[in-house]
C-alpha cells in the first residue's frame, strides 16, 4: 500500500494512519468507535450535546486542533438532533443510525484497502480508478463503491478530516461542522438541508447500495497534442458547420425530474458543490442535498478552471423536496427507480460546470463569450464519441491536427473504449425513435447516424443566471451551441419557454454563434439594450423574405 501514488496523493487528507502496509484508525479511535457502535446504553450517547462532546474526543485522539472546527458547531449539533429534528426521529438516530455510522467508519480501512485491489484492474482495466487527489489539469475518472461513500461521509458528518493543508490544494470544505454552525444565521433552510442528510444516514442504515459512482475531470487540453480535444479558439466556432442539434422548451418541471436520458447539468461554483456544506441553498447546493454522494466529490477534486468539467455518474437520489433558496424544504423520501448500467453505477449523469460570476457587461465581450462556450462544450462533451470528434471537428478545422481516435488519461491510457463498456447498444425499434431526435439536417449538410448506441442528450436551465448574475438569452444559446457541437441529440431547456427558439432550428452552430458575436458586440459597446430575442428578430424575418425569394427564382 504504501508504494501507491493515488493512496500518497490523498492520504494527508484523510484521517487515517499507513502503518505495516495497511489502513488503520489509531487504537483510541478504535475504542471510541467500539463504544459508539454499541449504541446508548453502553456509549451514554443519547443527544446531540454528548454526541458532540464523543466527536471531540474522536478528533482529539487523531490530533485535529480545535481551532479547524466552525465555532458553535456543538450548539448546532445540539440544536438540530435535540430540538428539531421529531422526538421518534432523534431516537431512532442515536438507537440505530449513530451505531451503524460507528461500525461503517471501523469498517472504512478495509473498504478502502479493497478499493484500491479492485482499482488495479477490476473496474476498468487498464485505467486509473483509485481515490486520488485529482488535481486541476489532470484528466481522470474515480470509482467509489456506494459503501465507501457512506463511510467518507460519515467521517465528514463526524468532522474527521485533517483540514490543514485543504486550502492550499484548493480544495472545498468537506467536513459537516460548518454547516451545523450555519443553523443559528439561517434557520429553515439550513434545517432542512441537515433533515435531507440525516434521512441519507438513515436510508443507508436500513439498506446499504451496492452500487458504484464515477467521478470524472474533463479537460480541454490548452496544448495541442495527438491525444486530447483541445481548448476551441473564436474562429474554431465561428467556422463551424455542425448543424444545431433539436431543442425542447418546458416551462414546468425539474431538470433531475426529467425522464429522458441525458446529462443533467450543476449550475456549479467553481469549488464543487458551492455553499452545500455552508449557507448556500440554491440549484446546486439542492442537488447536493437529494444526491449527497455528490458530496463525496468534494474530498478529492480542488477547484475547476476555465477548461475544465466534472461529470460524476451513478449518485442515488435520496429526498423529496419543495422550494428553492429561503424556501426550501425537506419533503420525505424519494426512491430513485433509475436504471444501472453494467458498470453498476446509476444511469444518472450530472456535469458540474461553473459559469462567471457576476460578469455584468463584460459578459458580451469576445472572451467571455469564449470562456463560456468552451466551459459549456467540456462539460457536455460525450467520451463514448471522441473518436467522431476527432473525424467531424476536424473536417470542420476546430483540432486542426491529426489527432488518436482515443482519448487518454494522464497515463497515457485509453478511457473511451472501455469506458463504453457500460453503454450498451439499443434494439432497432430504440434506434428508430431516436433517430427523430438525430442532429437537424441542413440542406447540403447532413451526418451519418453517429452509431447504434443510445444517443444521450442535455438537460439544463437558465445557468449561471439567478445569483451569478449571467444573461439567460445569451446563456440559453451559448449552451445550445456547445452542446450541438459536442453532438449532442437534443437540448432539453428547462423554465425557458420562449417560442423564438424554435425559429432558429435550421441554423449551424457557426451561423449562430456569429449572430451572437454581433449582439454582444452590440450590447458591450452600448448600442442595443433589448434581449438576445428581441433583437435577432428582425434578423430572422429577413432571412425567412430571402430564402423564400431564393425559393420564388
Amino acid at each position: 500500500m504504501e508504494k501507491r501514488e493515488d493512496l500518497k496523493s490523498i492520504l494527508p487528507f484523510l484521517p487515517l494512519k499507513l502503518r505495516s502496509s495497511s489502513l488503520v484508525w489509531p487504537p483510541s479511535v478504535v475504542e471510541a468507535l467500539n463504544s459508539l457502535s454499541q449504541g446508548p446504553l453502553h456509549s451514554n450517547v443519547d443527544s446531540g450535546e454528548v454526541l458532540f462532546i464523543a466527536i471531540s474526543d474522536i478528533r482529539s485522539s487523531l490530533s485535529l486542533p480545535n481551532s479547524s472546527i466552525a465555532y458553535s458547531a456543538s450548539h448546532g449539533f445540539a440544536l438540530f438532533l435535540d430540538d428539531l429534528l421529531p422526538r421518534a426521529a432523534a431516537a431512532k438516530w442515536f438507537r440505530v443510525v449513530v451505531p451503524y455510522l460507528a461500525t461503517l467508519l471501523l469498517k472504512l480501512p478495509s473498504l478502502l484497502e479493497t478499493h484500491y485491489e479492485s482499482a488495479d484492474g477490476g473496474v476498468l482495466r487498464g485505467v486509473k480508478t483509485g481515490l486520488r487527489l485529482l488535481e486541476s489539469q489532470e484528466s481522470g475518472i474515480i470509482f467509489l463503491s456506494q459503501e465507501l461513500i457512506g463511510a467518507l461521509l460519515a467521517c465528514a458528518l463526524f468532522c474527521l478530516f485533517p483540514t490543514n493543508n485543504r486550502g492550499a490544494k484548493r480544495l472545498p470544505m468537506i467536513n459537516f461542522d460548518h454547516l451545523f454552525a450555519c443553523l443559528h444565521d439561517h434557520y429553515e433552510e439550513v434545517e432542512n438541508k441537515l433533515k435531507c442528510i440525516v434521512h441519507y444516514f438513515g436510508r443507508i442504515c436500513s439498506s446499504m447500495p451496492l452500487g458504484y459512482v464515477s467521478f470524472e475531470r474533463k479537460v480541454l487540453s490548452l496544448e495541442c497534442t495527438p491525444s486530447c480535444i483541445p481548448y476551441p479558439k473564436e474562429k474554431n466556432w465561428s467556422q463551424s458547420n455542425i448543424s444545431l442539434c433539436h431543442i425542447v422548451i418546458t416551462v414546468s418541471g425539474l431538470i433531475e425530474d426529467q425522464s429522458r436520458e441525458a446529462i443533467e447539468v450543476d449550475f456549479a461554483n467553481m469549488y464543487l458543490g458551492g455553499g452545500a456544506l455552508v449557507r448556500g441553498c440554491v440549484q446546486e447546493e439542492i442537488r447536493f442535498m437529494i444526491n449527497p454522494e455528490l458530496i463525496a466529490g468534494m474530498l478529492f477534486l480542488p477547484c475547476m478552471t476555465d477548461n475544465e468539467a466534472v461529470e460524476i455518474v451513478g449518485t442515488e437520489r435520496f429526498s423529496s423536496y419543495t422550494g428553492y433558496a429561503s424556501s426550501f424544504r425537506f419533503n420525505g423520501d424519494y426512491v430513485d427507480k433509475k436504471d444501472m448500467d453494467v458498470l453498476g453505477r446509476r444511469k444518472t449523469r450530472i456535469v458540474a460546470i461553473d459559469a462567471l460570476c457576476s460578469p455584468g457587461k463584460s459578459q458580451y465581450r469576445p472572451e467571455c463569450l469564449l470562456r463560456e462556450i468552451n466551459k459549456a462544450f467540456c462539460g457536455f462533451m460525450d467520451q463514448f464519441k471522441c473518436h467522431q470528434y476527432q473525424q467531424f471537428l476536424k473536417d470542420d478545422g476546430l483540432l486542426g491536427l491529426q489527432h488518436d481516435q482515443n482519448v487518454k488519461d494522464s497515463g497515457g491510457r485509453s478511457i473511451v473504449n472501455l469506458l463504453s463498456l457500460g453503454h450498451t447498444s439499443t434494439s432497432s425499434q430504440e434506434t428508430e425513435e431516436t433517430s427523430e431526435n438525430q442532429l437537424i439536417r441542413r440542406e447540403g449538410h447532413s451526418h451519418q447516424p453517429l452509431d447504434n448506441q443510445h444517443e444521450i442528450g442535455v438537460v439544463t436551465g437558465n445557468w449561471g443566471c439567478g445569483a451569478f448574475g449571467g444573461d439567460p438569452q445569451l446563456k440559453a444559446m451559448l449552451q445550445w451551441i456547445a452542446a450541438s457541437q459536442a453532438l449532442r441529440p437534443f437540448i432539453l431547456y428547462c423554465t425557458f419557454g420562449l417560442e423564438a427558439l424554435q425559429m432558429l432550428d435550421q441554423w449551424t452552430v457557426g451561423e449562430l454563434w456569429n449572430v451572437l458575436v454581433e449582439y454582444s458586440s452590440q450590447r458591450s459597446r452600448g448600442e442595443t439594450r433589448v434581449g438576445f430575442f428581441n433583437w435577432i428578430l428582425p434578423s430572422l424575418c429577413s432571412r425567412d423574405a430571402m430564402l423564400n425569394n431564393s425559393y420564388d427564382d
